[in-house]
């Protein structure tokens, strides 16, 4: 097993609400099911280290199709690019799920055409009922998680099964406790400890997590949506709030570190893989979509970032012993969904930026 760096696709999830003011410029050409696409060429927009180093020249072998790939670090760097009004030059973007959702409704993503992606039927039935896309109509997700508490038990000296133990930390654990710094996840804690949707845009209820977050916050070490697991690992944190996955880069390094959903719930998080409406090479790109799926491309992303893929065959195919290590690996879809799909606010987003901002600067 390989550990890449752990990759950006969760760290920016921050204001969708940019898009409103774009229109939509992509082109309506219809899509040739019969065209031959090794007359065609592709760019794909990624972030870095969320893919297979030799993915481009695998899917040129397979198909004849040349691959460009440019790496964007956020959600903002590639919807910057896509809403300018000028073409980027971009045919497939990976973004997550909240933002195909505002890039759709803008009229910048192609509608999938599903003829050219059989291999669709490789994902879970759940992965066709996310609230930012349901039915997957113009995105295809790529990885999934959800947010928990991610604890060394010899440094807490109990299990948590509350967002409460974050929040309001016993004595002891004052100091030892971090939470993540970006905006929709850093309220997260707070709106399911409160009983309040992930979102809400409800005034009053954001009143209500701000007052909480201002109680949690001198009981913290730190905001912190990089080094985490680190401190956890370091013995400098006894628990932090953290992605699954993230979780899993501590418990590479400590196997006694465990990871748990708290009983009031959490999100359901996913990155996607989406067409733009102006790519001139929408028939390439549906295939680069389709070749993705098959189970031995898309399990990289599995084995090596320890991210859960949502392809029931290329999880089924893991070696048991990967779930053993991680247990949070074996999360099963049907639980996920039992999270709350995090979905674009529009423009309430900017209300969740300033609550942000303002805690973490106060």
């Amino acid at each position: 097993m390989r550990i890449t760096r752990p990759a950006m696709a969760v760290l920016a999830l921050a204001s969708a609400g940019i898009l409103t003011a774009c229109a939509g410029t992509g082109g309506t050409d219809p899509i040739d099911p019969d065209a031959d696409i090794t007359q065609q060429s592709l760019t794909v927009s990624i972030w870095a280290d969320y893919y297979p180093a030799d993915l481009a020249e695998r899917f040129e072998a397979e198909t004849g199709v040349r691959v460009t790939i440019v790496n964007h670090a956020t959600n903002e760097d590639v919807v910057a690019k896509l809403t300018t009004g000028a073409d980027s030059g971009i045919d497939v973007a990976f973004v997550s799920g909240q933002y195909a959702q505002a890039l759709a409704e803008q009229g910048l993503l192609a509608t999938l055409e599903k003829s050219l992606i059989p291999n669709e039927a490789n994902l879970y039935p759940e992965a066709a009922q996310l609230d930012y896309d349901p039915g997957n109509v113009y995105s295809l997700p790529y990885a999934w998680g959800t947010t928990g508490l991610c604890y060394r038990p010899d440094l807490t000296g109990f299990a948590p099964t509350s967002w409460g133990d974050l929040l309001e930390p016993v004595d002891s654990l004052q100091g030892k406790v971090t939470m993540l710094a970006t905006e929709r996840w850093m309220v997260l804690p707070a709106q399911k400890y409160l009983g309040f949707s992930a979102n809400t845009t409800d005034a009053d209820e954001m009143a209500e997590v701000r007052a909480q977050l201002e109680s949690t916050k001198p009981q913290l070490l730190a905001f912190d949506d990089t080094t985490f697991y680190a401190k956890l690992v370091s013995g400098e944190a006894a628990m932090v709030q953290a992605w699954d996955g993230w979780c899993n880069y501590g418990i590479a390094e400590d196997p006694s570190i465990e990871f748990v959903v708290p009983s009031e719930g959490s999100d359901l998080w996913t990155d996607t893989m989406t067409v733009l409406a102006s790519s001139q090479n929408k028939e390439a790109a549906m295939a680069f979509l389709n070749f993705i799926l098959e189970p031995e491309v898309h399990s990289w992303v599995a084995e090596n970032i320890l991210y859960k893929v949502p392809n029931r065959v290329a999880m089924e195919a893991l070696d048991p012993s990967l779930i053993e290590a991680f247990p949070n690996m074996g999360i099963t879809p049907a639980e996920l969904l039992e999270q709350e799909v995090l979905v674009d606010l529009g423009e309430f987003t900017v209300e969740y930026s300033r609550l942000a901002t303002e805690i973490q600067a106060g």
